[in-house]
């Protein structure tokens, strides 16, 4: 991935910058006689936002406040939309939001917890694939193109035996039974992912334009990833969309690119993020991403991004350290193996790494 705004050489400057500070604070704690295995970071956060987020939230969490016995971090999984409407009116310290703020939102500002006319970072901290999950009894998979994919979510294609998905299964016994694709109900990020790969990879079925909330009425509505989950694990022949992380137990579709089919799989939603560019014209700090969903070979393409959201400069400081220290530990390697382990989410590349450790340590 190639750098944005922070080039190498300034990259490596600040990296050698924290770690001289870093080894001067080590020096100090010895002079002192302490032998600096105790955080002197304490506090109150809080986050809301991404469902799919939640289970790497708690897990980083937890970790977090076990290096850190006074720091307090509170996340709602309220969903996306409404994280980032708690964000932006003041009642959260950061954000977790499977889409960026995008232009008009950041020109509108009104960001209540930042500072007068400052702009906030977005951090693509969160790397999963969003599995398409269905409940078919004795299916374990389905190989399906993005035509197939998008005929079934807009309604056209009614019934599991339907020649577009036997076409691509031979040998899968397909019942003479009907489709109930389950769709979020709330404004979401995940949601806003998977039409964003529905309209990119078949525009001729799927015409609508990539939005947080369902296009159409249809099928069946639920809250949150849970809500899609529970609908399709408890139904009959139903369908739908999910953080990869939540999809044990139920049938899994491997998505057609180009003239394969590719299992959901953290390295293969890795290699789309790493080929994908940064939107262009944002302000320093905000990495948030074009992501290309119509990959050759290889890359699983119906991935989500989710951003870590915070002020560029906040209005009060009390937090600022709290905020650059949790975000730091988010972006770490460690952090990233922790959320990999508790959500099987894909480590973020050190390119990556390198740019968002240098927007956290912008933030004031």
């Amino acid at each position: 991935m190639n750098l944005k705004r922070f080039g190498a050489p300034a990259v490596i400057a600040m990296t050698a910058a924290l770690a001289l500070s870093s080894c001067a604070a080590n020096e100090e704690t010895a002079d002192s006689g302490d032998t600096g295995s105790e955080s002197t970071l304490s506090g109150n956060l809080i986050g809301a936002g991404s469902s799919a987020q939640d289970a790497s939230q708690q897990a980083l969490i937890a970790a977090f406040q076990t290096e850190n016995p006074d720091v307090t971090i509170n996340y709602d999984p309220t969903g996306s939309g409404a994280g980032r409407d708690t964000f932006l009116e003041g009642a959260s310290d950061y954000a977790g939001s499977d889409r960026a703020f995008n232009d008009e939102e950041l020109a509108a500002g009104g960001f209540a917890k930042c500072a007068p006319d400052s702009s906030i970072i977005q951090l693509p901290l969160y790397i999963s694939p969003i599995a398409v999950i269905f409940n078919l009894e004795g299916v374990d998979s389905l190989d399906l193109d993005p035509a197939t994919i998008a005929g079934i979510f807009a309604g056209e294609i009614t019934n599991w035996n339907d020649e577009a998905i036997a076409a691509t299964n031979e040998g899968v016994e397909l019942p003479d039974q009907a489709i109930t694709p389950v769709h979020r109900s709330d404004d979401s990020g995940t949601t806003e992912n998977f039409t964003d790969y529905l309209y990119s990879a078949a525009p001729d079925v799927w015409t609508w334009e990539a939005d947080g909330e369902w296009p159409f009425e249809g099928g069946e509505a639920a809250q949150g990833t849970s809500g899609v989950v529970d609908a399709v694990t408890n139904g009959v022949g139903t369908i739908g969309y999910a953080d990869a992380s939540r999809a044990e137990g139920l049938g899994t579709v491997a998505v057609g690119v180009g003239d394969e089919f590719v299992p959901y799989s953290p390295e293969a939603a890795a290699a789309i993020v790493d080929a994908s560019p940064f939107v262009e014209g944002r302000p320093d700090g905000d990495l948030s991403l074009e992501l290309d969903r119509t990959p050759d070979s290889g890359a699983y393409p119906v991935v989500l991004v989710s951003y870590e959201i915070a002020c560029q400069e906040y209005a009060e400081p009390e937090n600022v350290e709290l905020v650059k220290a949790y975000f730091e530990f988010m972006a770490s390697e460690e952090g990233q193996q922790v959320s990999a382990e508790a959500a099987g989410s894909a480590p973020i590349s050190d390119n990556l790494r390198e740019q968002a450790l240098a927007a956290i340590d912008s933030i004031q």
